[in-house]
């Protein structure tokens, strides 16, 4: 059986492997690892050229955790705590997110994926969490997951077997004013917004945690599933 093209969205940062130190096209390897366990052939796609012109070429498509979106996308000044805004991957995955939902493109959202999503319908984000909740729990720490119980709808508890997650966080911001056309699918005890749909698309959704870092890839089977079709 040919496996569905999964195009994943990537980094573009200082990296250091072997004996190299230079910018590199980087993702961590859990998303690759998952997207090919579910059955599905990963295609990386860095912010070069025009990668909105693939969308009709893939059969499934993530946009992956990242910085922070540049604020002037929905009209607010900077906060001082927002950070690794790069321009060139927001043009990039904005035109990107812009192809999947005309083109009815089966889309995951991870982490900056749920950010890019709700910013580019309209919608507006915090931009530092930690200012809205009172508490770090959401990142705790640099490079450190935190483990923060959400509730999920039913439509994403189908997803998990289940309507209680505790997955892996690391954000530092989140959807303000959801946009027109989303539905929220789960919450933290918070209050904060975890996850969101598309209204009425077949496959659609978006989650600010990371299910990457997890050993277990229900949205990863989910969307490739979707991608078949």
């Amino acid at each position: 059986m040919t496996r569905p093209v999964i195009g994943v969205t990537c980094y573009v940062e200082p990296a250091k492997f072997t004996v190299w130190d230079m910018p590199a096209a980087l993702l961590p390897y859990m998303y690759v690892d998952h997207i090919a366990r579910a059955g599905g052939q990963p295609v990386i796609l860095p912010p070069a050229g025009e990668p909105a012109a693939l969308a009709g070429r893939l059969d499934g498509l993530i946009i992956a955790g990242g910085g922070d979106i540049d604020p002037a996308r929905y009209g607010a000044p900077p906060a001082e705590q927002t950070g690794y805004v790069r321009e060139f991957r927001d043009e990039a995955e904005f035109g990107l997110m812009e192809a999947a939902l005309r083109t009815g493109l089966p889309f995951l959202g991870i982490c900056r994926g749920l950010q890019v999503l709700n910013v580019a319908l309209g919608g507006t984000l915090h931009q530092h969490l930690p200012d809205v909740v009172g508490h770090t729990a959401h990142s705790p720490a640099p490079g450190t997951f935190g483990r923060l119980p959400v509730r999920l709808s039913p439509a994403l508890a189908k997803i998990y077997d289940g309507e209680d997650l505790t997955p892996a966080h690391y954000h530092h911001q989140a959807i303000d004013r959801l946009a027109d056309g989303l539905e929220v699918t789960a919450r933290s005890d918070d209050g904060t917004i975890e996850a969101v749909e598309v209204t009425g698309a077949a496959f659609a959704l978006a989650v600010q945690w990371h299910p990457e870092a997890d050993e277990d890839g229900p949205l990863f089977r989910a969307l490739v599933a979707a991608a078949r079709h």
